[in-house]
């Protein structure tokens, strides 16, 4: 149970009592904390999202375009709207194993991305990564990702310091939806 300030400094807050705090549920979360959608181990039949996402419709895999030999998709769990990532459709985990064609077209999506997201949402900049293994932070090590976050001027506030949540304007359908118009067409 939660305590707060009253009158009566005894008194106890019990779930669903009314008290002065908003709350904002993200029970979408849960399913990423608890490690939804990860594989069961590093080889592409082990489960990979990546893997499978591209024998999806893109509405349901939320794949914004695909190329030869990469895809953008958008991230399930984003930090901001529009975070999306560049994934290569063969299955490796360390840059280091892209051949030339893949890296140059994992570079030129980035660079769309960006474009993309400038024309359809107005980002001012952005977070452009790829965390090898899972000690750098990797959610799934074994196939190589690299993730564009668009960022905003003020994006950052208070719910995710002290709210532990992230507010997200618009649903991701609705999302992947403008970003598929917006990227150019080949």
């Amino acid at each position: 149970m939660l305590a707060r300030m009253t009158s009566e400094p005894e008194q106890q807050i019990g779930v669903g009592t009314p008290d002065a705090f908003q709350r904002l549920w993200t029970p979408h979360r849960m399913a990423y904390i608890q490690g939804e959608n990860k594989p069961s181990g590093p080889g592409a039949g082990d489960g990979c999202p990546f893997c499978s996402i591209p024998d999806k419709s893109d509405e349901d895999g939320l794949i914004i375009a695909r190329g030869e030999r990469v895809y953008a998709v958008l991230n399930l769990y984003p930090y901001t709207g529009g975070h999306l990532m560049i994934v290569p459709f063969r299955h490796l985990a360390d840059y280091t194993e892209l051949d030339s064609e893949e890296t140059i077209e994992l570079a030129e999506f980035t660079k769309t991305a960006m474009t993309t997201l400038r024309t359809a949402s107005g980002a001012h900049g952005f977070n452009i990564g790829l965390n090898q293994g899972t000690v750098a932070g990797a959610g799934i090590a074994a196939h190589l990702h690299q993730h564009v976050v668009p960022r905003w001027g003020g994006d950052s506030n208070f719910m995710p310091v002290i709210g532990n949540t992230k507010v997200l304007p618009q649903l991701l359908a609705d999302t992947r939806r403008l970003l598929a118009d917006a990227w150019p067409k080949p």
